[in-house]
């Protein structure tokens, strides 16, 4: 990671190396926390955050969801904070990360009386899963470790401690000479991966797990959306897990990853094993409106 000088915190902007908590801070040992991704890019008119309110909205719902009442912040002000902190850094191209989270003061499982606390940081980081990833595609593996019920971690809700879930089927991943890992659900259809959502390409129709067991994700929101500008039908359905086997094309989507292409799924070759024409021109449309060159979708960004 790579530092920079300012963090927005608890409601001031502050040293970066000084935004730090009590080693008895609730949410580090639950993970009774809520955070959103998002990035900023560089466009003809300034930096300018994609989907911005989109995304806070999430963060909002996240920490509704989690049983957070009385927040100390509400959505403008985390607005105009995400806005500042990258402002305040200099920073034309970023990932940005706010959280809500319990602090110092309280502990044992309930959060009763805890304080709420948050913060947002901002820092330049690329390609999430490397530019060789995003140019000519990554090698995932269906991961052994099952993706949460929707019953025991609500999966809308970006919640900090469910993450231990991606965790530990990303490292099963990395361990076994895999780029990322693909995840099902408890009923053994293909849900969705670490970080990302997933498509597959049949016939030049675009195919995605249906929302009830995956995160609602932004970027896969903005994917379906450009699709359908194109006239690229997009299905929202059950995918078995041999279906990603006999995919022409395979492709993953997130604020970190952007548009990942999969070249190859348990040492089977997705098509020819190279990026297909329908991810490629997704991934080209998709680039073209998050730098502000596709004037139908400059609604998404927001220039600092």
């Amino acid at each position: 990671m790579k530092e920079v000088e300012f963090i927005w915190f608890n409601g001031k902007i502050v040293p970066w190396k000084e935004a730090s908590v009590h080693f008895l801070t609730h949410s580090l040992h639950y993970g009774t926390a809520v955070f959103e991704g998002i990035r900023c890019y560089k466009t003809e008119k300034g930096p300018a955050i994609f989907r911005l309110e989109d995304h806070v909205e999430r963060l909002f719902n996240s920490a509704k969801i989690a049983g957070m009442k009385n927040l100390p912040y509400d959505k403008g002000q985390i607005i105009d904070a995400a806005k500042e902190v990258v402002k305040k850094n200099n920073l034309k191209e970023c990932y940005i990360r706010p959280l809500f989270f319990y602090g110092y003061g309280k502990m044992g499982l309930d959060t009763v009386g805890a304080k709420l606390e948050a913060g947002i940081a901002a820092w330049p980081w690329g390609a999430y899963l490397g530019e060789e990833g995003v140019k000519n595609g990554i090698r995932a593996k269906v991961s052994s470790i099952s993706r949460h019920h929707p019953n025991s971690v609500f999966s809308q809700a970006k919640i900090s401690g469910a993450y231990t879930n991606s965790t530990l089927a990303k490292m099963e991943a990395l361990d076994a000479g895999y780029d990322e890992a693909i995840m099902l659900d408890t009923n053994g259809l293909v849900a969705e991966c670490t970080g990302e959502n997933i498509f597959i390409v049949e016939k030049g129709k675009l195919l995605t797990p249906e929302r009830s067991n995956v995160l609602a994700g932004i970027t896969r929101d903005s994917v379906i959306k450009i699709a359908e500008d194109q006239g690229i039908h997009v299905s929202e359905c059950k995918i078995k897990r041999e279906m990603l086997y006999s995919a022409d094309e395979c492709f993953i989507t997130g604020t970190a990853a952007e548009i990942t292409p999969v070249r190859e799924i348990d040492n089977r070759l997705v098509g020819n094993g190279k990026p297909g024409q329908v991810t490629k021109k997704i991934q080209k449309l998709y680039y073209n409106v998050i730098h502000g060159r596709d004037k139908k979708f400059e609604k998404w960004l927001e220039l600092v």
